[in-house]
């Protein structure tokens, strides 16, 4: 129950896409308060033509996965969302050259890797009312714990704490930096996807725990 496979990533990249299709419409709200109220139908579609493009590999490798993960992402969402979500994965992937399974120190490295990536390129910080406010606190919560069922439990609780935080954030990237006051009281919708990334794992990695899946 410590290491990560190919099956399970596989298994967990649907469930993200299930978890993310069922809330499009909410992220769509969330979305238009601060942008442009496609966010939700973006990233849903991206994941499922995700889980579509995984399932078309003859011989699906970590690596390999997390790479195609990656330039699907970065494909069908486009624009600063699909390139901040597709360099997560794209950063990940690197480190999982020639493993077919991940244990969880390797999956820390993975992580922490991802999210310097997309610091990197979006030039966020915790406290700018974007999906770091979610990822940082979540790739911290993962990290602090040895094992992977509590791991992802504790990512996910923090995810979804650093999703609501941004509630009462004023926004400093993105069109939602230039409506000012008014993008307090709504929550990213880009932090609030990355929770849902994050408690999909969650689900999944305890249905297994449990003999479910």
């Amino acid at each position: 129950m410590n290491e990560m496979t190919v099956e399970d990533w596989q298994a967990m990249l649907l469930a993200i896409s299930k978890r993310i299709g069922a809330q499009a419409e909410g992220l769509n709200q969330l979305d238009s308060a601060l942008g442009d109220g496609d966010h939700g139908r973006s990233v849903s579609a991206a994941f499922a033509a995700a889980v579509q493009s995984i399932e078309s590999l003859d011989q699906p490798s970590m690596s390999g996965m997390w790479m195609m993960t990656a330039r699907t992402l970065m494909n069908r969402m486009g624009g600063a969302s699909g390139a901040l979500f597709g360099t997560f994965f794209l950063k990940g992937a690197g480190l999982m050259k020639g493993k077919d399974r991940l244990a969880k120190a390797d999956m820390n490295t993975v992580l922490q890797a991802g999210l310097a990536g997309v610091k990197g390129r979006g030039k966020a910080e915790i406290g700018d009312k974007t999906m770091v406010d979610a990822l940082e606190p979540a790739v911290a919560a993962f990290c602090a714990s040895d094992a992977y069922g509590a791991a992802w439990q504790k990512a996910a609780r923090a995810a979804r704490r650093g999703a609501e935080s941004t509630a009462g954030m004023l926004a400093r990237h993105g069109r939602a930096k230039f409506i000012g006051e008014r993008a307090r009281g709504h929550q990213d919708a880009g932090a609030v996807s990355i929770a849902l990334m994050f408690e999909a794992i969650d689900a999944y990695w305890e249905g297994k725990a449990n003999g479910e899946t």
